[in-house]
This record gives structure tokens, sequence and C-alpha cells, in this order.
């Protein structure tokens, strides 16, 4: 952890104002990217983003600094997810939403291995393609099992390390590595189905 991240923490700790402000800065988009990703619906993800980052500020006490901070503010959006995953499945919600809201979002600018399609693709009729695809790829997220979708956005679509996503989990290596085995292989099967 670096200097400049202990002292933003001994701050938060302090309930200083702009040290929150700053925290949400730099963790905004990683956030709101996990959630919709988790959730599949933009006013949600919008909705949880904003209550993870309350909790956040509410527990920062609780932050043992065995980890990087954002790590544990994951940890938190994760563990908000499936709360909300949970309620929203109990009351027979489903997300509507498409890459388009993310896009949207996020601008050009992307974090981690998943880079968009449309970047590297320059004939419209393949950004048509491109576009397709990801739709297509955030369906069959959304169509994962809770466990499984977790592992396929923490390390495939965020880009974290194994012992990130063990961190944000709480499971050993070992069962991050199946899960993430049996969900790219599901992915694979109903991306296969569409096409």
């Amino acid at each position: 952890m670096s200097k400049r991240e202990r002292r933003l923490i001994r701050r938060l700790q302090e309930r200083d104002e702009a040290a929150f402000r700053e925290m949400v800065r730099e963790h905004e988009q990683q956030v709101f990217n996990l959630v919709f990703r988790m959730l599949g619906n933009r006013e949600e993800a919008e909705d949880l983003a904003q209550d993870v980052f309350v909790t956040v500020f509410k527990s920062i006490d609780r932050f043992r600094e065995e980890s990087r901070l954002s790590t544990w503010i994951y940890r938190i959006a994760v563990n908000h997810c499936k709360n909300r995953y949970k309620y929203l499945a109990r009351r027979n919600y489903h997300g509507s939403a498409s890459f388009d809201d993310v896009e949207a979002r996020e601008g050009t600018e992307r974090d981690g291995p998943a880079i968009a399609l449309q970047a590297q693709i320059s004939a419209p009729d393949r950004i048509l393609e491109g576009k397709r695809l990801e739709q297509a790829l955030q369906r069959a997220i959304a169509e994962l099992d809770e466990d499984q979708r977790v592992v396929i956005v923490l390390r495939d679509v965020e880009g974290l390390t194994y012992q990130e996503i063990c961190a944000i989990t709480d499971l050993a290596e070992g069962t991050v590595k199946s899960r993430l085995h049996r969900a790219r292989m599901a992915l694979k099967e109903r991306l296969e189905r569409e096409q």
C-alpha cells in the first residue's frame, strides 16, 4: 500500500469529506462497471454504486489495511451486489440494459483487459458486429449463476489478479480458478448458441 493511499485512509477515518470525494473519483468507474455487469441494469447499478461508497465511508474504521483499499471497496461492492441480486430475484425482477448504456457512461476509456471491440474495428459493419457481440456477452454473463458471474467479472472484465479476487470473495485460489474455468466454458457455450 502506498503512502498516498495510507494518507487517504487516515483522512477518510477522520471523516474528511474531500477525501471521500477523492476516493469516489478514483474508484467510481470501476465500481459502477462491476456493479452494472453483476446486475445488468444501469439504474440499479448507479444506485448500488452510491450505496457502496456510503458503506465504505461509514465502515472505513474497520478497514484493516491487509489489502489495497480498492480490493476492499470491490469486496463491499460484490457483497452489495449479492444482496441486491437476492432482493431482486425474490421480486422476479429482470434487469434490462445494454452495453450501449455502459459505453455512454464510460466514453471511450476502459480499464482492464475488456477493451471495447469497436476500438479495434474500423469498418461500420464490423462495428455493428462488435456491438452485437458485446451485447451477447453481457446477456451471457447475466445468465451465469452468481458465483460464476462474480469471478468472471472480476478477472476477465475488471482484470484483477487471482490474489485480489481471493481477498474480495474470501475463496481459495483453486476455487476461484475452477469457478472461472466453469464460467468461461458456460459463456463459450451460450455465445456459440447465439451464433
